[in-house]
């Protein structure tokens, strides 16, 4: 790659996965706070499992995780879907080399470069799939445990509230891999620019950052689940 690339081109890249490793970092940092809109959810799925253990009937509670369950194996279909097409993308490299060449706001790349950012999206939605697949089997492993949280009658015991921390924590774990997975579908938007030029994947991943921190931390929805987080438990 090194030796098709241009210094721009080595430089957008690294800043691709620069900010896609700054992003994740920032995150994690901030996964137990309650302070961005993932951690905040993530203590609301503990609380919905605390309140699940004290309901006598919990189909509202495997509704709501068929639902999720649902839109994880859609993403994960959807990633199935984008390799295929990734694979297309090099099949129809002659075709699509020279409608990007056209559109190119730069002198033409080699082919063998653009062979390489066709190989680097795949990459990107293959490395989604394996985390909605995951995702995919914790939910349904949060199933299992909600299933087996003792009846609301033993709500207080210590077994219920361990059951249902249990079935909070496999939530939460399929949460954050769905996250994950949802995250490289994001920038994945931005690695697209590179098909333009290096300058134009600079321009659309910064853009792709800024949104994704918006959202996480200063969005409306992001204030609202938030300030719910730092509510007590009743």
């Amino acid at each position: 790659m090194f030796s098709i690339a241009s210094r721009i081109d080595i430089v957008a890249v690294l800043w691709f996965v620069g900010a896609w490793a700054t992003y994740s970092l920032v995150i994690n940092h901030f996964a137990d706070s309650g302070r961005s809109l993932s951690s905040a959810m993530d203590r609301q799925r503990r609380r919905w499992m605390r309140t699940m253990a004290r309901r006598d009937l919990r189909m509202i509670d495997t509704g709501i995780m068929g639902g999720l369950q649902n839109g994880t194996a859609f993403f994960a279909s959807t990633s199935l879907i984008a390799i295929g097409g990734g694979f297309a993308l090099l099949n129809a490299t002659d075709h699509v080399y020279v409608v990007m060449r056209d559109l190119s706001l730069s002198p033409a790349s080699p082919r063998g470069l653009f062979e390489v950012k066709a190989v680097g999206l795949i990459l990107i939605f293959g490395f989604a799939f394996f985390e909605f697949g995951w995702a995919y089997r914790l939910f349904n492993y949060a199933s299992i445990l909600v299933g087996a949280t003792p009846s609301a009658a033993h709500a207080g015991e210590a077994e219920a509230i361990a059951a249902a921390d249990r079935a909070a924590s496999f939530t939460i774990a399929a949460g954050r891999h769905f996250n994950h997975g949802l995250r490289a579908f994001f920038f994945a938007v931005g690695y697209l620019g590179w098909f333009v030029n290096g300058y134009v994947l600079i321009v659309t991943t910064t853009a792709i950052l800024l949104v994704q921190l918006y959202r996480q931390f200063l969005s409306p929805s992001a204030r609202l689940v938030i300030e719910a987080a730092r509510q007590p438990e009743n």
